[in-house]
């Protein structure tokens, strides 16, 4: 008889062993939720909304005479800016079309001028690297 509730308790012990309660897990579980949550936004949604903005300056920020490229790959020069659109002319022909602004690829006239300043900025650095060493030397 002591045997058999002996048996009986260390069941019962062996099954709660892992969770005494059944609600003791639940803090853990939506902490780990929440980390995970924060990671997925780090991860997701807060570089997608950089891009955003980011795209959302160039476009903002396009002047009469940039050449850019359209999301349809129509490649232009701007002849009219407006608060919404612009008047591109893509060929030599001097054919005109009116696009919205959020059709812009991208601004290359600004993206060399970009990429021009960063060369400029490199080899400035390393003239004043060459001048700095040159003048350790002496």
């Amino acid at each position: 008889m002591n045997f058999v509730r002996f048996l009986a308790e260390a069941g019962a012990d062996a099954a709660n062993a892992g969770n005494p309660t059944p609600t003791s897990g639940l803090p853990s579980m939506l902490l780990m939720l929440g980390i995970m949550g924060l990671i997925f936004w780090f991860m997701v949604f807060r570089p997608e909304s950089k891009r955003k903005k980011e795209a959302e300056a160039m476009r903002n920020a396009i002047k009469v005479g940039d050449d850019i490229i359209t999301i349809g790959g129509i490649c232009g020069n701007v002849i009219s800016v407006k608060e919404d659109r612009l008047v591109i002319e893509t060929s030599a022909d001097q054919v005109r079309m009116e696009i919205t602004k959020w059709a812009v690829s991208s601004n290359e006239t600004a993206a060399a001028a970009k990429k021009a300043a960063e060369k400029k900025a490199i080899e400035d650095a390393a003239k004043a690297k060459a001048a700095k060493k040159a003048a350790k030397g002496k």
